[in-house]
């Protein structure tokens, strides 16, 4: 069944649309329309925490879609100071819609279905840097945002220490995101979007679902582009890896192997702090890794991103794909081990790689040494940004161009405030220039020394260039911009994003050259 239907009610500013579980009643402020923490799915509760997502129960009366809702719980951390624009609760399997002020059913218009960030146990749809008002307005497209489980809920897989699969279903963050992208499918034209224009876009984690679902059986058909933004396209594991982290997080809760009935009744308190203890445990014992990430399970995931890739076994689906110019910057400043910085923790990462894949032909110190040498980064930063995110987007973006157009960007814009500060172009600093929302973030001290004005004229020319790809499947940029030409074998073209934009080809060739192909096999 495809919802079709929209009306006003009599207080002419709350649309409602009917949609194929019960209608809706959002807002219409003249200047966008919103309707938010729409169910997708069925609470996860009690048997159903750790079950694929299931249909919501159906309603009759318009529920009011006016307000953001509860999101995913999970731990807070000082370091990573998130608004998450909501409460934390259990049903919060829900996601928020913006659409133009004069978007009727039927308009056809395209759609943006974002996927936030997070390193796979934080984040939500409705932090307000992710509102969807200037986007939607502005790029006349249709936004969604969705929340999907995380942490334990989204990613512990208990499967692998012989669980119940059904029970226990693997990959269920991933899952979540595929039904939602279900619910856009069969619901998204009343609110006039195009269900066969939608764009999966998303960031860091966010952006990791992403390139793990062009690669998903299950995914065929429910988008039509992508865009990776800072994906940590290595970040998936193997079954038995995942099952090391699931007997632990079991440890800490004192829950033996054959007392996995008691994880269902456990308060959600307990499952957010075991989460929080095998989280951080994880990357300190084991430098690079998280504690929850997709794992390849032979159903949802068949192998690693980079390997499908690399076979054409990507959805052939035109791609955007980037990172920022100093994605370690930030971890650095949070003082985080979720990205090995130091030199000890880079050599014991490698060391790892080195002792579990011996016949491994990792790239060694000189011809790393060469590429680095002389850069800002030589204190480990270069190395860690390229390690976690450049260089799995680059083995990305070589694998998935022959199936598809794939454009390659580098974000190098910074602040006055962000250069004093020796983040630079950090990780997430694009955010607020994709979405249109410079400020949104409380205390954010971006533009404390200025620059707002340059920082909107490049929030305006990627914003044309994110919603363009979104309507036409190529990004287009605003008069008098350079183009960007897809990433070919030939000129390697990547278009850097700064105060002024410009096409570069082959801007990673000694990097790239540095790492060579042999370390794909093992990340």
């Amino acid at each position: 069944m495809t919802a079709e239907a929209s009306t006003r009610d009599t207080a002419g500013e709350r649309p409602v649309v009917d949609t194929t579980y019960g209608p809706v009643r959002g807002v219409d402020d003249g200047t966008v329309k919103a309707w938010k923490a729409i169910r997708y799915a069925a609470a996860p509760v009690g048997e159903l925490r750790w079950r694929a997502p299931q249909p919501p129960a159906a309603w009759s009366e318009p529920a009011d879609a006016g307000r953001v809702g509860p999101v995913c719980p999970q731990p807070t951390d000082p370091r990573i100071p998130i608004d998450l624009g909501a409460p934390q609760g259990e049903d919060f399997l829900s996601l928020n819609v913006w659409a133009p002020p004069d978007t009727k059913p039927g308009d056809g218009k395209p759609v943006m279905v974002w996927v936030h960030g997070g390193a796979y146990i934080l984040g939500s749809a409705s932090q307000p840097l992710y509102h969807g008002r200037r986007l939607a307005a502005d790029g006349d497209v249709v936004v969604v945002t969705v929340n999907y489980r995380l942490g334990a809920f989204g990613f512990l897989e208990l499967s692998t220490l012989g669980a119940d699969p059904e029970r226990f279903a693997t990959n269920l963050g991933l899952r979540d995101v595929l039904a939602a992208l279900g619910w856009v499918r069969d619901n998204i034209a009343a609110f006039g979007g195009d269900p066969d224009k939608v764009t999966l876009f998303g960031e860091s984690a966010g952006g990791g679902v992403v390139t793990t679902l062009l690669g998903s059986p299950a995914a065929a058909g429910l988008f039509s582009a992508a865009i990776a933004q800072s994906s940590p396209v290595t970040s998936s594991y193997e079954a038995d890896r995942a099952g090391r982290v699931a007997q632990r997080f079991l440890d800490v809760l004192d829950i033996g192997p054959r007392d996995l009935g008691r994880l269902a009744e456990l308060p959600t308190a307990a499952i957010v702090a075991a989460s929080r203890t095998v989280f951080d445990e994880v990357p300190v014992r084991t430098p690079g890794r998280l504690a929850f990430a997709p794992i390849v399970d032979g159903d949802v995931v068949p192998d690693y991103p980079v390997n499908l890739a690399r076979k054409g076994l990507t959805h052939p689906v035109p791609l955007i794909i980037g990172t920022n110019k100093n994605e370690a910057a930030l971890f650095r400043w949070m003082k985080s081990p979720l990205m090995p910085i130091k030199p000890e923790s880079i050599r014991a990462m490698f060391a790892e790689i080195a002792a579990e894949q011996p016949s491994l032909q990792l790239p060694d110190q000189t011809r790393l040494g060469g590429a680095y040498r002389g850069r800002e980064t030589i204190k480990g930063l270069g190395l860690a940004s390229d390690l976690g995110f450049r260089m799995p987007s680059i083995w990305f973006a070589d694998g998935h161009r022959a199936v598809a157009p794939v454009y390659l960007y580098r974000f190098d814009f910074a602040t006055a405030m962000l250069r004093l500060l020796r983040l630079h172009a950090a990780h997430a600093t694009e955010l607020p220039f994709v979405w249109g929302n410079l400020g949104a973030v409380r205390k954010d001290p971006m533009f404390a020394l200025g620059g707002r004005k340059v920082g909107a004229a490049v929030s305006q020319r990627v914003r044309t260039r994110w919603t363009s790809f979104a309507a036409h499947g190529e990004p287009r940029g605003q008069a008098g911009e350079p183009t960007w030409r897809p990433y070919g074998a030939d000129d390697r073209a990547t278009m850097v994003i700064d105060k002024q934009d410009s096409v570069v080809d082959d801007l990673d060739a000694d990097v790239r050259r540095a790492w060579g192909d042999d370390v794909l096999s093992f990340l």
